[in-house]
């Protein structure tokens, strides 16, 4: 695991100023083949733009954001927690955009996020948590590591970058 990077949660102004270097990890991410709802080629405009979405969700208490960040400051992971639910599901978050760039990936650090996210979850006071990825991807392997529970496919369910139909694998984890 890569010592020289650290997780944390980003407050709304951290959210903002941090744009640039969340839609790097994000456009990367996208030209690597990762079905994030976007489509190649993802225009370093439409990635900011998705970026301060969530920094003004981030503001309004919707969503906690957090980033992994080499020992340059640079940004080289990130997830978020979505927690606006409907009111009968006051315990419950989505998990969104887990992302890591390519160069740091394989050292820790999507897992260093997931620890994070749990933490951040339980004091938050959500309990029960979902997610979905890419059927057969390597994220798959890392939720189930991380003690994530498969719930189901939906074949075909979004498209990759390059317009190929993907699979979908749901996961939840109760915390």
């Amino acid at each position: 695991m890569n010592e020289s990077v650290t997780v944390r949660r980003l407050g709304a102004r951290e959210a903002a100023e941090a744009v640039q270097g969340l839609a790097d990890v994000l456009i990367d991410c996208v030209e690597g083949g990762a079905s994030v709802s976007f489509m190649l080629p993802l225009a370093r405009d439409k990635a900011l733009g998705f970026w301060r979405g969530v920094a003004d969700g981030v503001a309004r208490g919707e969503r906690a954001l957090l980033v992994a960040e080499d020992a340059g400051g640079r940004i080289v992971g990130t997830v978020q927690l979505v927690m606006a639910m409907p009111d009968n599901q006051p315990h419950r978050a989505d998990v969104a955009k887990m992302l890591v760039h390519r160069r740091a990936r394989r050292a820790g650090v999507g897992q260093r996020l997931l620890v994070a996210l749990d933490e951040v979850a339980r004091e938050e006071g959500k309990s029960v948590l979902v997610l979905d990825t890419v059927t057969g991807g390597d994220a798959e392997r890392l939720y189930e590591r991380a003690g994530w529970q498969r719930a189901g496919v939906v074949p075909k369910f979004a498209l990759m970058p390059d317009g190929e139909f993907c699979a979908t694998t749901f996961f939840y984890k109760h915390l």
